[in-house]
């Protein structure tokens, strides 16, 4: 039984036997100390004061006089200051605790059962005009790390994909490449797929500002110019002639969609990421306009002279929201009603996560009331998992212009870092190959750009600056990479086993011993947090506290030099316990964490 339990109990019972009143766990409100008090665990005492018809000095007195009494192997000792009972336990209890930690190697994580509730997240979302870029790598982490999360919560989590594989930007790298193309494939080029079909989309852009420059400078005017430029009218019969599955077109779009899949994959893979299932916008759209006849038929809908179809909001204090144009072609909402429909028949869904940027927010407030309308358990319930636009010291990305900071490049750059910032370290180890020290720069160059972007609220804006991710100190992937390789290094050196016998739970633990298995203690709630917040941050942080109070830990005790063998035995678990929850949790994120460093 935890601690705390230990202690909500007793209470209970005392302000019984004391007051005469039964009392919820609730009302026994417990907290860490403040560092300035003595003691560890603090009891809230000012509940119970209406109670006792006593001072909060008093009632707090009395009840620290009956824990002691009650419970003397948990209570050692108490002070009370105003309303707060301070609470010291004993080493033994700590040492029980930290021993219950380093036997379970799940410990913190829920299991996952048949009755668990399933959630399904859908994050990653790509364009297949372009390859992944920095907004993308956010989106993927994030995306990845809640699924972990979700899981360590104790449900079943599905993580999907929708990829928008149609529309006008899918046809204007086909027409470019059509245009100036001469054949150019994957293989031919030495490009990745991706990378090749976004050269081409750059490439429209281009011709296409200056054919719209050109008319102007014929006098025509500017929105006008947008509309008349040869290029964008071919690209919208090109669009239409897929509509009506013209074959030439459809086989075109099929051979370049799928050297872009093949660019993908090689990107997720490098990310650490993957999915369950993935849907396509090619093949959700009609199930989407089917749905959105169905609500029209029911009254939930309403069709304007035009022949377009809309949905009135104005009720839920919103406004009227076009779901079908007037000659029938879907829109974005259209799509997404589509592909709730065929994942609702693939999965009984009992939460359904999106992970979508936030200039989306209207969108996804709008999606879940029609959802609801149209009969989706979930649909009223979706979560938005809404995130901040990632940011660069020189400014926003743009795909069109070619401007962004692509991922592959990226994950190259951190990779090369890694191993440059890390040479002196890696090169001291005795034996290593370059292939391992390869591996560990792999390893410290992802866990630095994933660390450095899932450490920041979700919500927030970010401002990515790769030299500042790559660091062996402060709050960094490589800190913590860097410290789980020490404590797994002091481990290989005992090469024993870890046990403790009876001398060891007599062994008085120092304020920063107990303050460590404290830190441990609250992995579990950590990651509580972080699945009820959808928030992964509250992970990143957690173990970034952890290694630090660790650090400062081994800084002031010997471990494998401490000769009084019970303590020694104390403090090979207290590092084992450490870098087994370091593990387990940059796990949940994505993050490998090396053995050696």
């Amino acid at each position: 039984m935890k601690i705390e339990t230990k202690i909500t109990e007793a209470v209970k019972a005392i302000v019984e036997e004391l007051y005469g009143q039964q009392v919820p766990d609730s009302m026994v409100q417990l907290q860490q100390t403040r560092p300035e008090f003595e003691g560890q665990i603090t009891l809230v005492v000012f509940p119970f004061t209406k109670m006792s018809h006593k001072a909060p000095d008093a009632t707090a007195q009395e009840i620290g006089e009956r824990l002691v009494e009650r419970l003397p192997e948990v209570v050692s000792a108490y002070n009370a200051v105003k309303g707060f009972l301070n609470l010291s336990i004993s080493s033994r209890q700590w040492i029980s605790l930290l021993q219950d930690i380093y036997e379970n190697p799940k410990f913190g994580f829920l299991p996952v059962t048949d009755d668990s509730p399933l959630v399904m997240i859908e994050y990653s979302s790509p364009n297949t005009n372009k390859p992944l870029h920095l907004g993308h790598v956010r989106n993927n982490l994030l995306g990845w790390a809640l699924a972990q999360v979700m899981e360590a919560n104790g449900n079943k989590v599905v993580k999907t994909n929708i990829v928008n594989d149609r529309g006008i930007h899918i046809c204007k790298s086909m027409l470019a490449w059509l245009k100036w193309g001469n054949g150019e494939t994957p293989e031919s080029s030495g490009k990745k797929g991706d990378h090749l079909i976004g050269d081409y989309y750059v490439a429209f852009d281009k011709h296409y500002r200056e054919e719209v420059k050109e008319l102007v400078a014929q006098g025509m005017d500017e929105e006008q110019a947008k509309q008349e430029a040869p290029l964008i009218k071919e690209a919208h019969e090109m669009l239409v002639k897929w509509e009506q599955n013209d074959p030439e077109v459809r086989g075109l779009w099929k051979k370049m969609n799928e050297w872009v899949y093949a660019g993908f994959d090689e990107t997720y893979k490098a990310l650490g990421v993957s999915f369950d299932k993935i849907y396509y916008e090619s093949e959700t759209y009609l199930e989407g306009k089917e749905k959105v006849e169905e609500g029209l038929a029911k009254g939930f809908f309403y069709r304007r002279d035009d022949g377009s179809v809309w949905a009135d909001l104005t009720k839920e204090g919103l406004d009227e929201k076009l779901l079908l144009r007037s000659d029938g072609t879907s829109v974005y909402m259209t799509q997404d009603i589509g592909t709730a429909k065929l994942r609702f028949q693939d999965y009984p869904i009992d939460k359904m996560i999106y992970v979508v940027g936030n200039e989306q927010n209207y969108h996804f407030q709008v999606l879940s009331i029609l959802l609801d309308k149209l009969g989706f358990k979930w649909g009223k319930d979706l979560v938005h998992f809404s995130y901040g636009m990632v940011e660069l010291p020189n400014g926003k990305m743009k795909s069109r212009e070619g401007t962004v900071v692509d991922a592959d490049d990226l994950i190259a750059t951190m990779i090369q870092d890694a191993k440059e910032l890390s040479a002196d370290k890696v090169n001291k180890l005795e034996g290593i190959t370059e292939q391992e020290a390869q591996e560990i720069a792999r390893i410290v160059g992802m866990g630095a750009l994933k660390y450095f972007i899932l450490k920041v609220d979700a919500r927030k804006n970010m401002l990515f600056n790769p030299a500042e991710s790559i660091d062996f100190n402060g709050n960094t992937g490589p800190f913590i990479q860097y410290t789980y390789a020490r404590i797994r290094s002091i481990l290989r050196k005992w090469n024993d086993v870890i046990t403790l016998d009876e001398k060891a739970f007599e062994v008085g633990l120092a304020e920063k011993e107990i303050s460590l298995i404290q830190r441990l203690q609250g992995f579990e709630a950590a990651v509580r947090q972080a699945g009820q917040d959808y928030n992964p941050s509250c992970i990143a942080n957690y173990c970034y506290d952890l290694v630090k109070e660790y650090n400062q830990f081994y800084h002031d005790f010997s471990v494998l030099k401490e000769e009084d063998e019970a303590k020694r035995q104390v403090r090979l678990m207290l590092s084992a316990a450490v870098s087994q929850v370091v593990k387990n949790g940059m796990g949940l994120l994505g993050i490998e964490v090396p053995e050696r460093m």
